[in-house]
């Protein structure tokens, strides 16, 4: 399909009319109450899973990265993703112990930013996720160092076949450079889209330990 035809498709695309809202009245003064409300909802109706976030990070040169991680647990309000310490968002946030998350959910209209401090949860609690991972997830982690080059998908299977054999009738340990992240937000922000771009935007900011909500125009 040539350029010019998607462009011509995008002008010209239709939205269905929306009843969706949310109005101050009725969102939680605490963001992250209204953050469970929404996910709940998402995993009731949601086709694609509710737990795939956008995961945004900077590098030491100032450059921003996205990525799209699972979020695996909620904690003490934090949101908790595991990745290898020697992955690229890993070394990024070594440099800038802050990141943002987007979870867009188009069964619901809406989408939720977040941006908040990051820090790496306990050894015993990226031990005991791991441990319950699927075994071959566990192999996989073993394998090969994330984000390193490879020569070909070969080689993926080659290093699994070997992982394989020698992790044979045995529990697999956590590696040492593998483990979880918690952010801890700052910030929220729900946007719920409307008809004819008259979107609902609560914008959520914390000063002195107290949540403060304001409407942001569309």
């Amino acid at each position: 399909m040539e350029v010019t035809e998607i462009n011509q498709k995008l002008k010209t695309r239709k939205y269905e009319a929306l009843e969706h809202e949310l109005r101050e009245t009725e969102a939680k003064a605490d963001p992250f109450e209204q953050f469970i409300i929404w996910f709940n909802q998402a995993l009731e109706v949601a086709r694609f899973d509710p737990s795939a976030m956008i995961l945004a990070t900077v590098d030491k040169s100032g450059w921003p990265d996205t990525r799209v991680v699972l979020l695996k647990e909620l904690e003490d309000r934090k949101f908790i993703f595991y990745t290898g310490y020697d992955s690229k968002k890993a070394k990024d946030l070594i440099h800038q112990q802050v990141a943002a998350l987007n979870f867009y959910w188009p069964d619901l209209y809406c989408q939720i930013r977040i941006r908040g401090r990051v820090e790496k949860v306990s050894r015993e609690k990226s031990e005991h996720y791991f441990s319950t991972r699927p075994r071959e997830a566990q192999i996989g982690t073993h394998a090969w160092v994330q984000s390193s080059v490879l020569n070909n998908r070969e080689e993926i299977d080659d290093r699994v076949r070997k992982q394989t054999e020698k992790l044979a009738n045995q529990e697999i340990p956590c590696p040492e450079n593998w483990g979880g992240y918690a952010l801890t937000p700052f910030e929220y922000e729900f946007f719920q889209r409307r008809q004819w771009r008259m979107h609902d935007r609560l914008f959520y900011s914390l000063t002195n330990n107290t949540w403060k909500m304001q409407r942001l125009a569309p």
